[in-house]
């Protein structure tokens, strides 16, 4: 890509894509409509995640290809993925196709019948699979963990979820003692020194349990993820409160993911195809992303705000 074709969109914010006349205005003027301010990003693939219908329709009429791909996904993935529906039908009716497989094996179609609007592209056509029953279970199933999640406002925690094993079984791979409530009261005096930042909690939840921090980044350190996840799986993130969510996947003890964004990835050509749905469903709810993603089914958000029990961890590096 050029300089000439980097600075033609290199000034347009989230908001510029909803501005049909500037976007016209630039299109008149000589900008590229398939290349966008950089390599990952085309200017359609933008509009139909951030910009209006209006806009996809204007941008539609002059690129070459409605369904040129990028990062492995066409523009009418982008309108799905991001639940926008109205930008869905103009690419449609400007000739996109739904039933282009890409992404693991999904479609813009079929993913989208995961998603609110499940008749977004009937009549369904003849030859494309719907949903499987595991599939349809997965989506009945993200509305139940995010409406029994949704009360969690606050940011500063650390979790990690553990597929197949008991509260009772965390505590003995992490060699954890229990805490005492007065020891744990006095603790909560200061909850940001060295000492206090040993304290976890621990919680049985149906599928495994949880082992959470209220104030801080401990239950999600690369040691406590890596004992955890001996012999299965453990999703872990911290609610930074300077950076954001910070994720972490450990499977059988080593790490498969490092610093992801979870509930807010998006999904890429190189995961398998129950991961991309998995991004999809939970997209903004990243404490669902982690309970889903281990195969936890908590009824409630306690395990977060008010553990089973709290422990105390042996003393050590916990980053190494």
């Amino acid at each position: 890509m050029t300089a000439k074709e980097t600075s033609e969109w290199s000034d347009f914010g989230w908001n510029s894509w909803q501005d049909l006349a500037l976007v016209r205005a630039r299109l008149d003027a000589g900008a590229d409509p398939n290349n966008g301010p950089y390599f990952f990003e085309r200017p359609l693939h933008a509009a139909a995640d951030l910009g209006s219908p209006e806009v996809v329709t204007e941008l539609s009429g002059r690129v070459d290809d409605v369904d040129a791909e990028c990062e492995g996904r066409t523009a009418l993935w982008e309108a799905v993925f991001n639940d926008r529906p109205e930008n869905a039908r103009a690419l449609v009716a400007a000739g996109a196709d739904p039933w282009r497989p890409m992404m693991g094996g999904w479609s813009p179609g079929r993913l989208s019948l995961a998603g609110p609007t499940p008749g977004l592209f009937f009549p369904f056509p003849k030859g494309h699979a719907g949903l499987t029953e595991a599939e349809a279970a997965a989506v009945a199933e993200a509305g139940r963990l995010t409406g029994a999640l949704g009360g969690i406002e606050w940011d500063g925690f650390s979790l990690a979820c553990v597929r197949g094993i008991s509260a009772a079984e965390a505590a003995r791979r992490l060699a954890a003692e229990p805490a005492d409530e007065e020891e744990l009261e006095e603790i909560m005096e200061d909850p940001f020194d060295d000492e206090a930042m040993r304290f976890i909690g621990l919680t049985d939840v149906p599928g495994g349990c949880v082992v959470s921090q209220q104030w801080g980044y401990m239950a999600s350190t690369p040691v406590v993820m890596k004992t955890l996840s001996a012999g299965t799986v453990a999703y872990g993130m911290y609610a930074n409160p300077k950076s954001g969510n910070q994720g972490r996947v450990y499977r059988d003890g080593e790490v498969v993911g490092w610093d992801t964004h979870p509930g807010g990835d998006d999904a890429s050509s190189g995961d398998p195809a129950e991961e991309i749905l998995l991004k999809y469903l939970y997209h903004g709810h990243a404490e669902a992303y982690c309970f889903a993603g281990a195969g936890l089914r908590p009824a409630d958000a306690r395990a977060i705000s008010n553990p089973d029990k709290h422990l105390r961890l042996p003393e050590r590096d916990y980053w190494r």
